[in-house]
């Protein structure tokens, strides 16, 4: 059963299966801006194989009356890092702190927590894992007890940890990653928007479309198809500007 995906609220659940799909738009809304903490060169190389994670994953614990979420999905390069923590971050949250690989190129926030003290942790949970082109984002509800930056460390680092160690992983051999691999997407959309749709999506040279009309909603279908994985998010912005009204997008 799809899985709807609205903004800004998300629905958490342990296992939700892959397809990045969301508005990409600036994080300039963290209470910090976006810090490169280290790379080791101006490219990432999409050559040989890697291990990366096959779904979105979460891990929730509490830490001294704090709630913590690890949310980890894959994602295959900068824009598609902005897409996924534009879909899983909780802007109720006290922090949205977050780290993504991609081969060589890492970037991490705090997100208002003392420097170093959460960004930096998901980034080593990340690299201890052995797995690429991933993203973890780590939620914090404050439950009224601080923690200590080594306790910070400690709870964004293990939260982190977890959720990796309990995610599901493949080994892609494709010589340019995961930038042809097809991956499903949906949308509801009204049957009047229906000539639209269809034109972006013969744009995008999807691939098994179908059109599901006892889905949707009265006066509307809904439309499955599989694209290749770094046009996700790009697809999607083009569905929305070339359509007059809000539609549904899901994971599958």
């Amino acid at each position: 059963m799809p899985v709807a995906i609205t903004t800004p609220g998300y629905r958490y659940c342990h296992k939700v299966n892959h397809c990045l799909s969301a508005s990409i738009s600036a994080l300039s809304t963290a209470k910090k801006p976006m810090v490169t903490t280290a790379s080791s060169s101006g490219t990432t190389s999409n050559a040989g194989a890697f291990t990366t994670i096959k779904e979105t994953v979460t891990f929730e614990k509490e830490i001294k009356k704090s709630k913590f979420i690890a949310i980890a999905g894959p994602i295959s390069n900068e824009q598609s890092a902005h897409s996924f923590l534009n879909q899983v971050k909780d802007p109720r949250a006290t922090h949205n702190c977050w780290a993504y690989k991609v081969g060589d190129q890492y970037r991490s926030n705090d997100d208002g927590e003392p420097s170093g003290t959460a960004g930096k942790p998901i980034h080593s949970a990340i690299v201890s894992s052995g797995l690429d082109r991933i993203m973890v984002v780590v939620i914090r509800y404050f439950g009224g007890i601080k923690l200590g930056t080594g306790g910070l460390v400690r709870a964004y680092g293990g939260v982190a940890s977890e959720c990796l160690r309990n995610a599901p992983t493949c080994l892609v051999k494709s010589k340019v990653g995961m930038e042809f691999l097809k991956v499903p997407m949906g949308v509801e959309v009204p049957f009047d928007l229906l000539g639209v749709l269809y034109h972006q999506l013969q744009s995008f040279e999807v691939e098994d479309i179908k059109q599901d009309y006892d889905t949707g909603k009265d006066g509307t279908t809904m439309v499955s198809f599989k694209v290749e994985f770094d046009q996700a998010g790009k697809l999607e912005e083009a569905i929305k500007a070339n359509c007059s009204r809000e539609l549904v997008f899901y994971k599958h």
